[in-house]
């Protein structure tokens, strides 16, 4: 026995192994297989061929990273083997299951490939497998926006940890509940109804949602209660929200809206006027929208309409008092009664033509008599007229107010472009800012004069078709500019004092004529010993440019002495020449003399 345990020693031990190892190569060099192959006839080698398809077929294509149903063949304290249907079976760590203890020798099992060596040997693994599965079947969840149920395992921040078949979601405070959630440690360890509402894919994030699960009832709730809700029913409801525009009201589960149009026949400016928060009242059913679950209610309607109680007597012609209560851009509302309005357009308010917005005529509030033009009952419209109690005062204007006469007026509004004058009422027309004075270049009428300033004008121009008076103040009087143009021509010279200071220059006023300025550029208020001229200094100026039509005049102090200076040099270089030229006649008549005794000779 001993002598044979050491022949078995012997034949397992490395050197052992390595003699086999040379035994086998030397076999493997000295056997040819091709000869041995050739002598095998067709037949069998068919047949062989026959058998490998037959062998590959029953082999499946495996693929790695990919879920197979596998059977376990083998359980021990380490490892589980698992036969996929592949020609070598696969081993999972006991590790992968110790959630499931019932996994026994043939158990079917779910399991992942995770990789096949290059023995091709496969490497299995449980848990990626069900990983895998659980997150396939969260993203079929959220194509098909099924609800799934969820077990709140903890608090986070800003919400809530919910496991879904073994994935961690978040559930954010603000999808808990329609309502503002306080404490969320009373959902932790529940479970909850939610819905997948977004999936990342890339950083494998989920997040559910269980408000738009109470959203859905709610609204199937509340199309259940519109569909039986129709146009002309009486309800009962609660102010929920006030806005300027409306009122939102609560009709047990049912938010309509009532709008501020439909609280009131006279016209409010605010729904507190007549409604508060929390008050219980009656409504009427104006329209149901059911397509997009809307709801409009009224309140003005369950009271009679003032139109009923107006005067029957009233018609096209009569006269009426009523209180200004809106303002638009083409006119205003008159209240004749409360809840009958009618419309005052801004055409009808005057015969002036001056009138730029319903402002300059009527404010809120402003009671006022009128008379009907136009009176629809049905309708429930009425337009009135202020203009048509008095004559057109334009009738025969040609007459009171013929081209070139002279008149009075009041100023009523300043323009940009010019002055609105009031002659009578009725009769407004207007000065251009170049038509108010011959002499002061106006930027703006507020330079020269004031609301309600008295002006007398002159009229230049009537056109009665479009009902317009073009006036005239500066016409009054002659053009002195006629008179100007004869005295401060190019080259003169006058005394003036200097008013005002500027950056470019210096204005001057001609102390013969006080009335009117002129213009210094800077560079010439330089005087003879280098020094500028000061504000209030005087002096004499030159005038260098007129121009009767910009009403310009541009004069310099520092020429009328450079002017001398240029003078004196001027004469100096004249004096020159005449010397040079009487010396070259003197010379020229010597010659000839000279010439001349030559001749003779």
């Amino acid at each position: 026995m001993s002598n044979q345990t050491e022949e078995i020693k012997g034949k397992s031990s490395p050197s052992y192994e390595i003699k086999n190892e040379k035994l086998n190569d030397q076999v493997k060099k000295s056997f040819d297989w091709t000869k041995y192959e050739t002598h095998l006839n067709n037949e069998t080698q068919e047949e062989r061929k026959k058998f490998e398809e037959i062998y590959t077929k029953t082999l499946p294509y495996v693929q790695e990273l990919e879920i197979y149903q596998g059977i376990v063949t083998y359980v021990s304290d380490k490892t589980i083997i698992v036969d996929i249907g592949f020609k070598a079976e696969g081993a999972i760590p006991i590790s992968e299951f110790r959630e499931n203890f019932n996994i026994q020798i043939g158990s079917k099992i779910e399991v992942m490939v995770v990789k096949i060596d290059y023995k091709g040997q496969c490497i299995l693994s449980y848990q990626k497998a069900k990983m895998l599965r659980n997150w396939q079947r969260i993203n079929e969840a959220y194509d098909k926006s099924e609800v799934i149920l969820g077990y709140v395992a903890a608090r986070t921040k800003g919400g809530l940890i919910v496991e879904i078949f073994d994935i961690e979601c978040f559930l954010p405070g603000s999808h808990i509940n329609v309502k503002p959630v306080r404490d969320y440690d009373t959902y932790v360890g529940k479970t909850m109804e939610v819905k997948v509402v977004k999936i990342n894919q890339k950083t494998k994030n989920v997040v559910v949602s269980h408000k738009v699960l109470i959203e859905r009832d709610i609204e199937e709730q509340k199309k259940e209660m519109i569909s039986k809700l129709d146009k002309g029913q009486v309800l009962e409801g609660k102010i929920k929200n006030i806005l300027p525009y409306g009122a939102f009201v609560d009709l047990g589960g049912v938010d309509a809206l009532l709008h501020i149009t439909d609280m009131s026949w006279p016209h409010i400016n605010h729904p507190t006027e007549i409604v508060q928060l929390e008050q219980e009242l009656k409504f009427v059913v104006l329209g149901v929208d059911k397509e997009k679950n809307r709801v409009q209610l009224g309140l003005k309607q369950l009271q009679p309409h003032p139109w009923n109680s107006l005067d029957q007597n009233l018609k096209i012609g009569s006269k009426i008092k009523g209180k200004v209560s809106v303002l638009a851009d083409y006119g205003a509302f008159i209240e004749i009664i409360p809840g009958v309005e009618a419309l005052l357009h801004i055409s009808e308010m005057s015969w002036a033509t001056d009138l730029s917005s319903p402002q300059d005529f009527v404010q809120i509030g402003d009671e006022l008599e009128a008379v009907i033009l136009t009176i629809d009952r049905q309708e429930r419209k009425m337009s009135l007229s202020v203009k048509q109690l008095t004559p057109d005062p334009w009738i025969n204007i040609q007459e009171r107010y013929p081209i070139g006469s002279k008149h009075a007026g009041v100023v009523k509004k300043f323009t940009n472009f010019g002055v609105f004058l009031e002659l009578e009422k009725g009769i407004s027309g207007v000065i251009y800012t170049n038509d108010l004075s011959w002499i002061k270049k106006i930027k703006h009428p507020s330079e020269f004069c004031s609301i309600n300033d008295k002006l007398e004008i002159i009229v230049l121009t009537l056109d009665i078709q479009a009902r317009r008076l073009n006036l005239g103040h500066k016409q009054l009087t002659e053009n002195p500019w006629e008179k100007y143009e004869k005295i401060y021509y190019v080259g003169s010279i006058h005394d003036g004092i200097i008013s005002n200071l500027f950056d470019k220059g210096a204005s001057v006023k001609f102390t013969e004529d006080q009335k009117i300025e002129a213009f210094a550029p800077l560079r010439f208020l330089e005087k003879k010993d280098g020094t500028t001229l000061k504000k209030g200094e005087k002096t004499n100026f030159k005038v260098i440019e007129f121009n009767k039509e910009t009403k310009k005049i541009v004069i310099s102090h520092t020429s009328i002495y450079r002017d001398k200076v240029q003078k004196k040099e001027q004469r100096m270089r004249n004096r020159k020449f005449e010397r040079s030229t009487l010396g070259d006649i003197a010379g020229l008549a010597k010659l000839k003399e000279q010439i001349e005794k030559e001749k003779n000779k």
